[in-house]
């Protein structure tokens, strides 16, 4: 920043041809112009203006030097103004990775209504069940269920849900019915396979204890079949 502000400085001057006009211009002292200006050629280790009685010019290294730094100059007021138009009308591609029922009966009721208000952005909706890397796999949010694991990345609460373990009546006929957590490692469990937490339930005991009970067998989501 120090060095746009000695920049700006510079090429003000030379635009208006004295420190007077530049620093009306600016918005700051006369005597903070030629600080920011001394600066900038003694950081530079060259003299750019010859200053005069009436008029300052700028020295043949001075013209070279303004010519490229209006440049930077307006590029910067460009970048300064896209960001402020972006923020005042979004626009661009949102790319979400979804879980496929949460997806389906959650989310999707309520795209129409934000296509509506953002007509400038697109979605693209992935639904699956899979852990996706969101930004080497170019996503730019992640709805994800459960607890999550650390990360550097932004997250929000949306909501609660509740999770439950079951069986089939047949099931609990054969081999009875789990009294406590220590009681299913003598069942068979199954589990998720695209989960990111391997073949391991992860459950809350009424007490608030959160334990760990490995599964025997898994779910292929993608084509649902047992193992």
């Amino acid at each position: 920043m120090g060095h746009l502000t000695e920049m700006e400085a510079f090429a003000t001057v030379v635009d208006q041809g004295d420190f007077t006009d530049a620093a009306k211009k600016t918005g700051i002292s006369k005597s903070a112009v030629s600080k920011h200006v001394s600066s900038l050629e003694a950081r530079l280790g060259v003299r750019l203006l010859n200053r005069r009685t009436r008029r300052v010019l700028p020295t043949e290294i001075g013209l070279t030097y303004y010519n490229r730094a209006r440049r930077v100059l307006n590029d910067a007021g460009e970048a300064d103004a896209l960001v402020t138009s972006m923020q005042s009308a979004p626009s661009g591609l949102l790319r979400i990775s979804v879980a496929t029922d949460f997806g389906i009966n959650h989310l999707s009721p309520t795209l129409s209504e934000f296509l509506e208000d953002f007509p400038d952005i697109p979605v693209n909706m992935v639904l699956n069940n899979r852990y996706v890397e969101l930004i080497s796999e170019g996503f730019d949010m992640a709805i994800r269920i459960g607890e999550l694991e650390y990360s550097s990345l932004r997250a929000r609460k949306l909501t609660e849900t509740t999770q439950r373990m079951i069986a089939s009546p047949s099931y609990f006929e054969k081999y009875g019915h789990p009294e406590k957590i220590d009681d299913l490692n003598d069942h068979k469990l199954l589990h998720y396979s695209n989960q990111s937490s391997s073949n391991m339930w992860k459950l809350t005991a009424p007490s608030g204890e959160k334990r760990q009970v490995r599964t025997a067998g898994w779910l292929s989501s993608n084509d649902g079949q047992f193992f």
